[in-house]
């Protein structure tokens, strides 16, 4: 679990409140958070609004993972793009590479939360480089993103790699629709109900 990165404190599937979020399919997370998911090759990817779970959701079944005694790593997309950016520069992108394709299980989350700053077509090479060495390994991933399919160009700035990325991550994904109102709003909200009672 250390060797994850996942972010502390640990989000679990119990705390997550799925009557809030009621077009959400609660059996196919409990299935996926059997772990069959890692065993039959299959990536996840969670898609919708901003601040309706999708992060909680990836971090639980992330910790599950750990639990079930797989390789697990976390990462957001603009951390992970920074640092083989970097490694680009310093000539250790290999080296930077091996963390991301080496786990049974990565996680990139928060496709959307910090816009890239691909200025450079390279840069978003560098997502399709992890993308396609994970799928030619048939190892799984779990994806978070608020950006619909349609505008992945635009935010990656390069039709040619968002073409390529957009057919590994489907074709072996578990795509997961989450639309709603924002948990962060709801639960503040409640605080404030609170505390004018």
């Amino acid at each position: 679990m250390e060797e994850s990165k996942l972010p502390r404190p640990y989000k679990l599937i119990k705390d997550f409140d799925f009557s809030f979020q009621p077009k959400l399919n609660k059996k196919l997370i409990m299935d996926l958070a059997t772990m069959e998911f890692i065993k039959n090759k299959e990536s996840i990817l969670f898609i919708g609004d901003c601040s309706t779970g999708k992060s909680h959701l990836a971090r639980s079944l992330g910790l599950i993972g750990c639990q079930y005694k797989h390789r697990v790593y976390y990462t957001t997309c603009a951390n992970m793009i920074k640092d083989l950016n970097k490694g680009v520069y310093e000539k250790t992108l290999e080296k930077r590479m091996y963390k991301y394709v080496s786990a049974e299980l990565l996680i990139i989350d928060e496709m959307g939360h910090d816009r890239l700053e691909l200025e450079v077509t390279k840069e978003a090479h560098l997502l399709f480089k992890v993308i396609d060495e994970r799928y030619n390994l048939n190892r799984s991933l779990i994806f978070t993103t608020n950006v619909e399919e349609e505008d992945w160009v635009d935010y990656l700035g390069d039709p040619i790699s968002t073409r390529a990325i957009l057919d590994r991550i489907f074709h072996r994904s578990i795509k997961v629709e989450i639309k709603g109102e924002s948990c962060r709003k709801y639960e503040g909200n409640l605080l404030q109900q609170k505390y004018m009672q």
